[in-house]
Formats: C-alpha cells, structure tokens, sequence
C-alpha cells in the first residue's frame, strides 16, 4: 500500500511502520491518523507478518498535534474544540484502540521527541524503547490548559502511579529516556545508533511466540486492573481452560520434550 504521510515495510516477519513527515517532528494530521488506522487495518491481513514495529523519522518520533493548523475560527457552524472532539472520535481514539486490538506484538522505537500524542502513541505498544537521547513530554495543562488525550490518562498512571502521572501533567517538564526507564515506563533506554537494531532483535523474538500471546497479555493485564484477586483467579482460570486446548500449547510441549524451539502457526 502507498500513503503519503508514512511508511511502511515488511521484512523477516516484520512490518515497521514509521512515520515519515519529519520536517513537522512527525505530527498528528487527520490524515497521518487515517492513514496509521488503514495500514494496521491492511497488515491484519498479512499473513507473513508476525511483529510490528512502529517509529519516527528524522529526529523525532512523534510530536503530537500540529497547533499551527489548529483554527480556533468557528468552521461549519463548528468550534475548535467541537471539530477536535468529532477528530478525536473518527481517528485519534479508534487509532489506540486498534494498537491495543492488534493481533500480533508492538513494539515502539522511541528515535526523538514523543509529546503531547505522541506520548500515548508509543505508549499503547506492547513494549517501549527508546533512545538515550529522547524523551517524554506532556506540555497539556500547564502550557495549554487542556488534558492529555489519546488515552495518556490511561497508560501513564498504569505504568507508573498516580503521583509521577501528576507531576508530569501538571509540572510539563521533560522525561528523559533514562529516567522514564528507572520509573518503569518503557522497557529499555538504548544507544541512539542501536534503537533500531535492538527494535528489530526483540520484534524478532516476539515474531516467534504464538500469535495470539500479545492480546491474552494485554487482555490479562486489563483484566487484572480492573477486578480483585478472586475475580482475575476465576478469569485466569477461564483462560487455561481453552488455552491448554489450542494448537500452541501442544506444539510448545512436544517442542519441550524433543528439545527443540517451538514453531507457532499463525
């Protein structure tokens, strides 16, 4: 498929989705929203396809809405924030939700920048890496006197806790690399001339675990957030009873016992 605002490629198993308009760090337009949906929607059907790999180019990996072409001038009877929530409703949330409800494992290779949007974007990945040189920033409230959006509200305080959530929302500062590790927000802080490399080393692995792993994980964790003990026992539970059952259990335990790696269909 060809679009305009990214790219995508497929290789080894692999598809990394980068965003590509780096004279604007990558910002989030209606159409590089749009776009990022048909892609994920395309690559669901890719059968050769079994790890994702999303990123910017240029020196940052996304810097979230582009407020120079914010109007606040009324359009169709609209206010800005009326078109910004229809936006938000048709494009921005449907785009998480559909890294969230991707089939297959996400890993995002933070290169730069991620602000505003672009924080929520690396974050709805499965796992997070990032360059020692980049960081997090989410300037909402404090310079602009809005929420986070994008479901940053959700993963930040999921990640790391309601007080560092606060301080970083409230106070607007920088979250550099090394310290968004320390805290647990992403998975691993790299060299800036490995990020991609590393990227594609755990995509690699990912591409090899059975297909549906990444949405039971997610699923699981979810879950778990969100009931007591009793009920995620009872859910865990439901779980195995069909899991045990599916081709990849068996395949993982014959692989076991003739000492070899398992090899997953999708």
């Amino acid at each position: 498929m060809r679009f305009s605002t990214i790219n995508v490629d497929i290789s080894a198993h692999i598809a990394t989705l980068t965003l590509s308009q780096p004279d604007s760090r990558n910002s989030l337009s209606e159409t590089s929203l749009r776009e990022m949906i048909e892609a994920l929607d395309w690559l669901r059907t890719r059968d050769e396809v079994r790890a994702l790999i999303l990123t910017g180019a240029g020196q940052a990996f996304c810097s979230g809405a582009d407020l120079g072409k914010m109007d606040a001038v009324d359009i169709d009877g609209l206010s800005l924030g009326e078109r910004a929530a229809a936006t938000m409703d048709a494009l921005a949330n449907p785009l998480i939700l559909a890294l969230q409800q991707f089939p297959l494992p996400v890993v995002a290779a933070v290169n730069g920048v991620a602000a505003g949007g672009g924080v929520a974007l690396a974050l709805a990945a499965d796992i997070v890496i990032a360059a020692c040189s980049s960081y997090f920033l989410t300037p909402f409230l404090p310079r602009l006197g809005i929420v986070p959006d994008m479901g940053a509200t959700w993963f930040l305080p999921q990640r790391i806790g309601r007080a560092r959530s606060l301080g970083l929302l409230l106070l607007g500062e920088r979250l550099s690399a090394q310290k968004a590790q320390e805290w647990g927000l992403i998975w691993a802080c790299v060299e800036d001339d490995a990020l991609l490399d590393e990227a594609r080393t755990i995509a690699g692995r990912l591409a090899r675990i059975p297909p549906h792993s990444a949405l039971e994980a997610r699923r699981a964790l979810d879950a778990a957030g969100s009931q007591d003990l009793v009920a995620q026992l009872g859910y865990e539970r439901d779980r195995q009873r069909e899991l045990l059952d599916s081709p990849a259990f068996k395949e993982g335990v014959k692989a076991f016992f003739e000492k070899r790696a398992p090899v997953f269909e999708r």
